[in-house]
């Protein structure tokens, strides 16, 4: 176990109680699916235009980024 996965936060859900496993874009607009759950305090990276994010998500489900 990493000690680092403690600080990650809850595997987040969206409004639909469903496991969020993709977003898009705030930069470009495109679909980025992802393998793993997206979690609260995740740096994404678009595969399309390369930015990096950082997600948190709000107790309604919403994803909320921040360009790193």
């Amino acid at each position: 176990m990493d000690f680092d996965d403690d600080d990650k936060g809850s595997k987040g859900k969206g409004r639909n109680g469903k496991p969020i496993k993709e977003f898009d874009c705030p930069t470009c607009n495109a679909n980025n699916p992802t393998d793993e759950p997206i979690a609260d305090k995740d740096e994404l990276r678009c595969n399309y235009c390369g930015n990096d994010f950082l997600v948190t998500i709000n107790d309604a489900g919403r994803l909320k980024f921040k360009e790193l």
